[in-house]
């Protein structure tokens, strides 16, 4: 229990630290989409601090698990949170974005050790991760596959097609992870193209579903730790977030979708993400 306690308290210092350097990323590059990069954090920080089998000192390793950001726009708490764990220095962080600098504002394959696919266009992740977790069973390999989609991007009819396979597969070594924020750009995504009943669409299309609070490590944990949800099916976890989560003036706040802090603001998010006494 104790190691448990604080297993949850590293994480959450850590998503907090992520914040933090991610709010003070966009700001001194100019550009990003802090609103979806708040989001996901707490989702990202549970992955690499607990969950995905990967090694910084041997990014492709055979053995690893893979990891797929198919919203690849949130590249901000991406990088971030693979510098935290160790894939490059932490120092690189300050070229995000600047001429010449590999950390781009979608995540290059070729370029980021622990990048695993370059995503940007949406709907593109998912489709890739069901090749992936189909040449692990073929390969009959222990790794698995866990992909992290928007909510917005299911409108693409590319993750339909990918979910037909991968129910038709039995890929129970696929782990979806939807970032339920419920905002797409300038609207909420109910208002652009109607998602729901979200959960029973994809029991439909043969997945086992699960659905969490995003920002509770404990619950994100749990769930991780029971996967596949099902034997012989795909597992989606829908994670309910809140865009720019973690700074009060930001959240839910679809304005905030690739806005920039400014100086002021910027500092006011960063005493709101101060360590609590």
């Amino acid at each position: 229990m104790t190691e448990e306690k604080d297993l949850i308290a590293r994480l959450n210092a850590r998503a907090r630290a992520t914040r933090r350097r991610n709010l003070r990323l966009i700001h001194e590059a100019g550009i990003g989409h802090i609103g979806a990069d708040l989001s996901a954090t707490d989702i990202l920080t549970v992955l690499y601090g607990a969950v995905l089998r990967v090694s910084p000192d041997r990014p492709d390793d055979p053995g690893r698990d893979r990891f797929i950001m198919s919203k690849g726009h949130a590249s901000g708490a991406f990088y971030t949170t693979l510098a935290h764990r160790g894939f490059f220095p932490e120092e690189e962080l300050d070229t995000f974005t600047r001429p010449l600098s590999r950390l781009n504002g979608h995540p290059p394959r070729h370029k980021v050790p622990g990048v695993e696919a370059s995503t940007g266009p949406l709907g593109h992740g998912l489709p890739i991760a069901v090749g992936a977790a189909l040449a692990s069973r073929l390969d009959e390999a222990p790794w698995r596959v866990y992909v992290l989609t928007g909510d917005g991007e299911l409108q693409e009819g590319s993750n339909w097609e990918a979910a037909m396979a991968g129910a038709h597969f039995g890929l129970d070594n696929l782990v979806l992870t939807i970032d339920r924020n419920g905002l797409q750009l300038a609207a909420a995504t109910e208002e652009t193209m109607a998602l729901e009943p979200l959960a029973d669409k994809w029991r439909a299309f043969g997945w086992a579903v699960r659905e969490v609070d995003g920002h509770d490590h404990r619950a994100l944990l749990a769930a991780y730790r029971d996967v596949p949800f099902e034997a012989g099916r795909p597992s989606c976890l829908i994670a309910h977030t809140h865009k720019g989560h973690g700074v009060s003036f930001m959240s839910d706040d679809p304005a905030w979708h690739h806005k920039v802090p400014d100086a002021s603001q910027l500092q006011t998010a960063l005493a709101e993400l101060e360590e609590p006494s």
